[in-house]
């Protein structure tokens, strides 16, 4: 039996940066929500542990891999979607957003958004077929949409068409991240 981090070490000869990320994000994921992740109690893996792991591994087949995606991995992510939609965002040149951003309004939380742009107030929600099949989701997704609508926010639903063909749903983060950095230019004259 091997641990999770030297599974994903032993394997990354033969993965990409974005399956690495992928993989390592799950392995030190705090959430108790990510798909496939059974009950069972398991040691916590920080990405600190990650790197001390691979400077004790030093060089192997796929270390340069692993190296490249270190920088991004993230903690709170809670599906393989989200990390593939953050990395797709990031690639394309775009600010990384925020992964698991919760939106409050004085002490009540309003939602926790898969990606956010804050500062924008540009939430980005990947919508797997959970969403569709669930109607108490899809309640539940519709009102939270309209609650963060009400607040200003802009909400930017994708499913897995946008992640294989991404141009418009790229263009659409682009297009509101200007539209939003131009109108708050304007608001501080």
């Amino acid at each position: 039996m091997v641990d999770p981090v030297s599974a994903v070490f032993s394997s990354a000869g033969g993965l990409t940066v974005l399956q690495v990320v992928v993989l390592l994000d799950a392995v030190i994921a705090t959430a108790d929500n990510y798909p496939g992740r059974d009950e069972t109690p398991r040691p916590r893996v920080t990405l600190d542990d990650v790197v001390q792991q691979l400077d004790r591994w030093g060089r192997f087949a796929g270390s340069a891999t692993v190296r490249k995606a270190i920088r991004f991995v993230r903690e709170r992510v809670e599906s393989p979607k989200e990390t593939e939609t953050r990395m797709l965002i990031i690639q394309a040149g775009l600010p990384e957003p925020v992964v698991q951003f919760d939106v409050r309004d004085a002490d009540v939380s309003i939602a926790r958004l898969d990606l956010a742009y804050p500062e924008w107030r540009i939430a980005i929600e990947y919508e797997g077929d959970g969403h569709r099949t669930s109607s108490a989701q899809w309640r539940r997704d519709i009102r939270r949409h309209r609650d963060l609508e009400d607040r200003g926010w802009a909400v930017i639903r994708l499913t897995q068409q946008d992640l294989d063909a991404p141009e418009a749903f790229l263009a659409l983060v682009r297009r509101l991240i200007t539209l939003r950095r131009t109108e708050m230019d304007g608001n501080r004259r």
